[in-house]
């Protein structure tokens, strides 16, 4: 008969295994910025869409999320290391589920930037020419104007998402 292992070396040998099997592992974002970058000046990003005001949302958001992570975001570029540049370059519509008459149920808003991150003297640091965020929204029936408003906080919901993401892509030490 095999001897038994006791539930203390057992949890002890699990608790070492667990450790050496996720060496270098890091939570998203806990990295540091590429270049050697740590003060980031966030101009407002361009508007290449019909879609007004979503350059405010996206670049508001952004600046929000370097704030929450700790990273310093200027509001000038005079003592930046880096500038963190964008374009929202569209902003698209589609419909994702509908009735059997064809009308539609659900949509989806997508939204595709452009970064980049140059350091002060223009040296492009980071690009990322085809970051994409999208998010659903319902159909408000025959109503437009609720239809119109679940569009724009469905826009607002993915703006948070998307610096989330732009925020890890940048931080990750690859």
């Amino acid at each position: 008969m095999a001897p038994r292992l006791k539930p203390k070396f057992c949890w002890l040998l699990l608790t070492l295994t667990l450790c050496v099997c996720a060496c270098g592992y890091r939570f998203p974002g806990s990295g540091t910025l590429p270049g050697g970058i740590e003060k980031v000046y966030i101009p407002l990003f361009t508007n290449r869409t019909n879609e007004v005001g979503v350059e405010n949302i996206i670049t508001d958001d952004l600046t929000n999320e370097f704030i929450l992570q700790r990273k310093r975001a200027l509001t000038d570029d005079d003592q930046a290391d880096g500038i963190l540049s964008g374009v929202v370059a569209s902003v698209l519509t589609r419909t994702i589920s509908q009735t059997g008459e064809g009308a539609s149920v659900e949509r989806e808003v997508v939204v595709r930037v452009e970064l980049r991150l140059t350091d002060k003297n223009g040296k492009l640091i980071w690009i990322d020419r085809n970051l994409t965020a999208r998010e659903p929204y319902k159909v408000g029936g025959d109503d437009n104007i609720e239809t119109s408003r679940r569009r724009r906080d469905a826009i607002e919901r993915l703006s948070t998402r998307l610096a989330q993401k732009i925020y890890n892509r940048l931080t990750d030490d690859f």
